[in-house]
């Protein structure tokens, strides 16, 4: 095999089938894409179809704790999780750039091939295309998916009522700064780690374990958890108050944070999610998600009210509050 991705891999000819074999379905296999068709057929599911879909630029394409393969396929089973979906299938679309190394591209489709062998969500259908050199950088990788939600599963930001508990699934930030030191070349003291993961796990077991309990669910990935609060406020017009002192977050994160002069609350987040969910069983439901791996440091940060009608309202450490706006312009670019 060549060293590096010729525009030949692109054509659709011998190269471009070669590559196919030798790598995609080396590590990809199962008995759908092993057809190769233009199309997958997919067996009969019961229930609601879910389909999501998402394109991933990330800067570094490896970064500690990952790299954009498996973010790809976290990313977008999560997005399906978060309506109560479980998903059954990804598509795999890659953009490559002409003189892209083939060793970085099988540790990506490697990697991508363990965490759908971790997530049970195979690949089934797939297409790359390569572009001339400076036309690209180096890999960008676009995963759709399907699901099913099942019964009478309603997860969305309209049902979210005054009163309801949110529930952080895990510590705030660990994407968005391990990005941002990996990028810059920043040396800092700690053992910064990308939270990828995937969340549907987590959330089959919450929603089967206490029905129509769970009202909303959001990962909060670019714009962080202040961006995602005030995206559920405006919709339903009620008002999210969060404690600070309460949000789960490694000290190594916060040290970076505090460094840097960024603010937690905006900074991507890839493996976590936020739950608003009925306060009756809102104990119950946060010793379940501490059961589970994905989601051990969970905490309830917050509860929805009719205070401040569409605002998110923090209470700061120091037991003042304060406004939580939408982020404002990139000041990460390529987070994901």
């Amino acid at each position: 095999m060549e060293k590096c991705i010729l525009l030949d891999h692109g054509s659709g000819g011998l190269a471009s089938q070669n590559l196919i074999s030798s790598l995609f379905l080396k590590y990809l296999k199962n008995p759908i894409l092993n057809q190769l068709e233009d199309a997958a057929v997919l067996p009969p599911e019961h229930g609601q179809i879910a389909f999501s879909t998402d394109s991933y630029v990330v800067d570094p394409i490896f970064f500690p704790g990952g790299n954009i393969g498996e973010l790809a396929v976290n990313g977008t089973i999560n997005d399906l999780a978060m309506r109560g979906a479980r998903p059954i299938c990804l598509s795999l679309g890659l953009i490559l750039e002409e003189g892209f190394a083939v060793d970085e591209l099988e540790k990506i489709i490697k990697s991508i091939a363990n965490a759908c062998d971790y997530a049970g969500v195979p690949v089934v259908t797939g297409d790359t295309k390569v572009v001339p050199r400076g036309k690209a950088d180096k890999i960008f990788i676009n995963t759709s998916g399907i699901g099913i939600v099942e019964g009478d599963i309603n997860v969305t930001a309209g049902q979210a009522r005054s009163g309801d508990i949110i529930l952080l699934s895990g510590t705030l930030a660990d994407h968005g700064i391990t990005i941002l030191t990996s990028r810059e070349n920043l040396q800092v003291d700690a053992n910064l780690l990308s939270d990828t993961r995937p969340l549907h796990f987590l959330v089959q077991a919450i929603v089967k374990d206490f029905p129509g309990a769970i009202h909303t669910m959001r990962d909060p990935t670019r714009g962080g958890l202040g961006t995602t609060l005030s995206e559920i406020a405006k919709t339903t017009n009620l008002c999210m108050e969060i404690e600070e002192k309460v949000i789960p977050m490694h000290a190594e994160v916060r040290a970076a944070c505090e460094l840097m002069g960024l603010d937690p609350l905006y900074l991507a987040n890839e493996g976590k999610c936020m739950v608003l969910a009925a306060p009756e069983h809102a104990k119950e439901i946060l010793y379940k998600m501490r059961s589970i791996k994905e989601s051990k440091d969970a905490a309830i940060i917050g509860r929805v009210s009719e205070k401040h009608a569409g605002r998110v309202v923090l209470t700061t450490v120091s037991g003042g509050r304060r406004l939580v706006e939408p982020l404002s312009g990139e000041p990460l670019p390529r987070i994901c």
